[in-house]
């Protein structure tokens, strides 16, 4: 048997060593992930995909691990991908979620990975969607994405997940502020966390009020409120209800349908792309523009007529 049946077998079989080896291949992209993920997309399609997202220190990892507890408690097989921001200097990161994590990380129908941004300015890495189908083939019924919290560019969730939860506590609670950082548009659910500090009540009257304010949403989701204190699991339940009540929204109204082809429309365009990059900068390319540079920089020639030159 090659190498990658034994990979396809131990994924479709939800090996966690097996899981944790793809998951890898595909992170760093090896000349033989693409035909993994091949053979593994006609497996995926069944998980739930949940985005975290919200500002640092909203209690995202606290909040996601009560909801691997929860789920797991409940016989629900979870994956779940914590991204961490990667150091520009280094190249490296702290995968801080995964040391938070550890306790639900040893549940048996859980698999816990931290991948890091690699400089991706969307709140995901780049290969977090080809992450959630070797999860979601691997027979996961949630799979769990938490961002890194970044705001303003923290909108690549919206287009990845199915049920989007955005986390705010009272501090953040300029709540306009944090409307502003475009959370508004994308949330299906908002959890105001640390919900027992002063000002909770206050955060959540005025973020009900900017909901109402907006137009109704294509699918006629009414979006709520929930309250929680992720540090002593108060509220954990009444969020797990309200991301069935999303998922059974979405599967009534038929517009999961809608929504997963519009990821994967999104999907496709980022591979064209990404194939377009890695085969237009050949050597030679490369080569050519390192040496007009200095021409260039001394503006002799101009950057948009090398451009016109480099692409005809």
């Amino acid at each position: 048997m090659k190498d990658i049946e034994i990979l396809i077998n131990g994924v479709l079989n939800s090996d966690k060593r097996v899981i944790a080896k793809t998951l890898t291949k595909v992170e760093n992209e090896t000349s033989d992930s693409e035909e993994l993920l091949e053979e593994l997309y006609k497996h995926t399609g069944k998980a739930h995909r949940i985005g975290i997202t919200g500002p640092p220190g909203a209690g995202k990892s606290t909040l996601t691990n009560n909801l691997i507890k929860l789920l797991s408690s409940l016989g629900k097989k979870v994956g779940v991908i914590a991204v961490d921001p990667t150091s520009p200097f280094t190249g490296g990161a702290l995968l801080g979620d995964r040391i938070r994590m550890q306790e639900s990380g040893l549940l048996e129908n859980v698999f816990i990975r931290s991948m890091a941004t690699r400089g991706s300015l969307g709140g995901l890495c780049k290969n977090v969607v080809e992450a959630s189908d070797v999860l979601d083939a691997a027979g996961m019924d949630f799979i769990i994405i938490e961002t890194v919290g970044v705001g303003q560019s923290e909108l690549d969730i919206a287009q990845t997940a199915d049920t989007v939860i955005v986390v705010l506590v009272p501090e953040s609670g300029d709540a306009v502020q944090a409307m502003k950082a475009g959370l508004m548009e994308i949330a299906d659910i908002f959890v105001l966390n640390k919900s027992e500090r002063e000002g909770a009540d206050a955060v959540a009257a005025t973020i009900k009020n900017i909901i109402h304010l907006k137009p109704a949403t294509e699918d006629g989701w009414i979006i709520n409120v929930l309250k929680t204190v992720g540090s002593k699991n108060e509220g954990t339940e009444e969020l797990f209800k309200e991301i069935e009540k999303h998922r059974n929204h979405l599967l009534d109204s038929g517009f999961i349908r809608k929504r997963r082809m519009l990821h994967l429309e999104k999907k496709v365009i980022d591979l064209v792309n990404n194939k377009l990059k890695v085969n237009f900068w050949d050597k030679e390319k490369t080569q050519l523009l390192t040496n007009r540079l200095e021409s260039m920089i001394d503006r002799d020639e101009n950057p948009y007529s090398f451009v016109k030159s480099l692409l005809s």
